[in-house]
């Protein structure tokens, strides 16, 4: 969905600054939780009640409070709707609910947020009857029934396949959109339905058979990276120059770590020690690798701010995919690896926010230098 050009309503101008706030809040605490389940000793912050919490529900955190909330922003701004706004708004106070130690009422809050969500989507999907809208639809209720599940027990992990089931149709759907106008076999278009039957299978199965559903999940997830490995505009556009190459070679990295995520989800239903790589080769590899793509795009038609693009966004895409590389293969040889990788995933994430920060004060100082026209 495009959220291009209109001016916003006043509703979201006062809604994205609280929303920046709580985006920000659940990104911060969920990396910092995840470092520490990856093994480091944060003394600086020893003595802070919302760390534990943190530590604990660091998935939904990140998942649910941070990307949860940025989607649910793009597509309220998308269908301005003043209620639509609802969802950010409910995910982002979730995260500050679970930080606090109301851990039942922040997933009640995660849960009201997709339902939320899902009538949004109803209403793009009743706008534009599409595949792409109808899978966006399909990506919101598979958020929902991943927060029922959370809700009952958290510590259940069949959670899991649910919530990445969510990041996975989202950006799945993107790219249909994306794609839908290029030639192609009616058999091709089949196949990816097919992938997205074969990943809520292997999500509902999960639910009664963590083998059985991982395995068939982790096979979805394998035939959805070859299908955008083959058939994504990216094989195209990473021929081309300037923005368009940086967000090609974004998606393409992506989908790579995206079919390694799956072989390792499949594995690790096996019984193979591979649960680290299955969960992060999607939620950093895939899904980090595509926010840092579609953020040069997605944020000035959301925030209604300028971004000066150039090289230095490379530096923390690589820095974000090279400490990958040592936190998931070297971690299987020494965990010292694992939390050293995991600490340089945090750092290229922080690189990236800030590269961004500085390329909007770069575009502000350049519309100041541009001589004035008659």
């Amino acid at each position: 969905m495009s959220s291009a050009a209109k001016p916003l309503s006043p509703a979201a101008r006062l809604a994205i600054p609280l929303l920046v706030v709580l985006v920000a809040s659940a990104l911060v605490s969920g990396i910092s939780g995840g470092l520490i389940r990856a093994g480091l000793v944060l003394a600086a912050f020893d003595g802070f009640q919302w760390v534990a919490p943190a530590v604990i529900s660091h998935a939904a955190l990140m998942i649910g409070g941070f990307l949860g909330t940025v989607i649910s922003i793009e597509r309220a701004v998308a269908v301005r709707l003043r209620f639509a706004f609802a969802a950010p708004v409910t995910a982002g106070l979730a995260s500050l609910c679970i930080l606090g130690g109301a851990s039942l009422a922040g997933h009640v809050l995660l849960l009201v947020a997709s339902l939320v969500f899902i009538v949004v989507n109803i209403i793009i999907v009743q706008r534009q009857q599409a595949a792409h809208t109808a899978l966006l639809l399909l990506s919101a209720a598979a958020w929902a029934v991943g927060n029922v599940l959370a809700l009952v027990d958290a510590s259940d992990l069949s959670a899991l396949p649910w919530w990445f089931g969510f990041l996975v149709l989202t950006i799945a759907a993107e790219r249909l959109e994306m794609t839908r106008l290029m030639r192609r076999p009616r058999i091709v278009d089949l196949a990816f339905h097919a992938c997205v039957a074969l990943l809520v299978l292997g999500a509902a199965l999960s639910i009664v058979s963590e083998r059985w559903g991982g395995v068939l999940y982790g096979l979805a997830l394998v035939l959805f990276a070859v299908w955008l490995l083959r058939y994504d505009i990216a094989r195209r556009t990473v021929h081309t120059e300037g923005l368009s190459r940086f967000m090609a070679v974004c998606l393409l990295a992506g989908h790579t770590w995206l079919l390694v995520a799956g072989l390792a989800w499949g594995a690790t239903a096996l019984g193979w020690p591979l649960r680290d790589t299955a969960l992060h080769a999607i939620g950093l590899g895939f899904v980090i690798s595509m926010v840092m793509g579609h953020a040069p795009v997605i944020l000035p038609a959301v925030a209604r701010v300028r971004l000066l693009y150039g090289w230095p966004f490379y530096l923390p895409l690589a820095a974000l995919h090279l400490t990958l590389v040592l936190r998931l293969a070297g971690g299987l040889v020494d965990h010292e690896w694992r939390a050293l990788g995991a600490a340089g995933n945090a750092v290229a994430i922080a690189w990236f926010a800030l590269t961004v920060i500085g390329s909007i004060f770069a575009a502000r100082r350049q519309a100041r230098r541009r001589p004035a026209r008659a």
